[in-house]
């Protein structure tokens, strides 16, 4: 072996071929990871705690008598910072999803999968809340292995009961947070007390209970390798520029394990095993660049301690490109993060465009369908129109209707005069009704002035329909 050589042109890539938590019959292989330890799982500790804080927190916090953030897909209402969305605003939110792929695109790029290390919902709740609880319950990865392996004794049924149970509840509570997101705190409460009259809501909610609780009891690290795009989504974006968690090869080989007193003339890798042993998805990181990782420091920060108690330099694993450790080239700002942020710029300046380009109110006016002109008395005509008013706002407004480039028009409502309800979608009928005198062509442009309180709050074109040929009184 030369040590010269680039690590991945002698090492053997056959493992790439399956993956670490699958056996070669196919059964489910159990990863019992080490309890972790050190700066970087300290400093991921305080960042869940910000992060639980917020994410339990922001369902509770209204605005004007709103969520502060509501996403009710059921009802089409949408309300970010206290700004209430509806479906006409979905070009906003398409814009603002593919500023946020391109974002992610960029991200991934520069940094790899450090989101899923620092702030995947899934790896938080796993790693640093149902990890930790079952370390508490079960002891450390020996113990794990134990307990699984031991026959159902009276402290194994305990302790079973007592995980299975925090975690149900756990889980409880996840789904009803994510609930509250949905239609809002003030609905899940109501429901919570009323069991028996939310009855499908109440299903709902103990289905989502039951797959999280799978998910945190059983699938665990198979969601981060199987089921989320994101991480097939690296294998496409990451280049040898990317940042991610690797191991120094060209430090580190040839491996050999520390004797005392031997003065030692191969590389910095002791071969402990203690980074695979500390993963949570069973990987090897000294075999480079991985699917299965998350980027969760776990290696790095047990290989930080080894290094620091056989007296080498810290940083054998740790946050570097493919090109920062074979070339020793630093962090560059390569045309393709230049082409990615060009694209983010130009999406974000159009998402801020539309965001304050956007009217608190939406009208449509269309000729009923199906249907001309009407005769009406005294030599005049009239046509029926339809319209459709959303108002976004959080008031109750009047509608005023008037036509702005004809004189002596006449409207006429079908049923009663149109309200604007907070919030809401409001839809009604009227007749324009104007003196054939006024009807020059086979087709009038017109156009709709919808006023509230005096304040014109939509200008709407269309047309009014006239006979072929006007034949006026003397």
């Amino acid at each position: 072996m030369d040590p010269k050589k680039p690590y991945s042109d002698f090492e053997d890539q056959s493992f790439r071929d399956t993956i670490s938590t699958v056996t070669e019959e196919g059964k489910r292989s159990w990863v019992f990871p080490i309890k972790p330890y050190g700066k970087y799982y300290d400093l991921r500790t305080y960042f869940t705690w910000v992060y639980l804080i917020i994410f339990f927190t922001l369902p509770f916090i209204k605005y004007n008598q709103d969520p502060l953030f509501l996403f009710d897909v059921i009802n089409k209402k949408f309300i970010l910072f206290g700004a209430i969305f509806w479906p006409q605003d979905f070009f906003i939110f398409m814009i603002g999803m593919l500023a946020f792929i391109v974002f992610i695109a960029l991200f991934t790029v520069v940094f790899g999968r450090l989101f899923c290390g620092w702030a995947c919902p899934q790896t938080i709740f796993m790693e640093m809340i149902f990890r930790k609880i079952e370390y508490w319950i079960d002891g450390n990865a020996a113990y794990q292995k134990q307990l699984k392996k031991s026959p159902w004794t009276k402290e194994k049924i305990i302790k079973r009961t007592a995980k299975f149970l925090i975690f149900y509840l756990i889980s409880f509570i996840i789904s009803t947070t994510f609930l509250c997101y949905g239609i809002g705190v003030d609905k899940v409460f109501h429901s919570l007390s009323n069991p028996s009259s939310n009855i499908v809501l109440i299903v709902g909610l103990l289905i989502f209970t039951t797959i999280f609780f799978f998910v945190y009891w059983w699938f665990r690290e198979q969601v981060c390798i199987i089921v989320c795009p994101y991480g097939r989504m690296q294998g496409v974006l990451l280049d040898k520029d990317s940042v991610v968690v690797a191991y120094d090869y060209e430090r580190g080989e040839p491996r050999k394990k520390v004797k005392k007193n031997e003065e030692r003339t191969s590389g910095d890798c002791v071969d402990c095993g203690l980074c695979v042993k500390v993963c949570p998805t069973g990987i090897d990181i000294r075999h480079g660049t991985q699917l299965e990782c998350v980027s969760c420091t776990a290696c790095m920060d047990v290989c930080d301690d080894i290094m620091t108690k056989v007296n080498l330099p810290t940083g054998l694993i740790r946050y570097d490109s493919e090109n920062g450790i074979k070339n020793k080239v630093k962090l560059r700002f390569t045309n393709r993060m230049k082409a990615y942020s060009v694209v983010l710029i130009l999406l974000l300046g159009l998402e801020v465009f539309l965001l304050a380009s956007r009217s608190d109110f939406d009208v449509t006016i269309l000729r009923a369908k199906g249907m001309l002109y009407q005769e009406q008395e005294n030599n005049k005509i009239s046509n029926l129109y339809t319209i459709k008013l959303v108002n976004k706002t959080r008031k109750t407004l009047p509608v005023e209707i008037k036509v702005n480039n004809l004189n002596g028009y006449e409207l006429k409502y079908v049923g009663k005069e149109i309200v604007l309800k907070p919030e809401s979608i409001s839809e009604g009928e009227f007749f324009l009704i104007l003196s054939k005198e006024e009807i020059q062509n086979r087709k009038t442009n017109i156009e709709f002035t919808i006023l509230s309180n005096n304040k014109i709050i939509k200008k709407v074109k269309t047309s009014f329909l006239g006979p072929f040929k006007i034949q006026t009184k003397s």
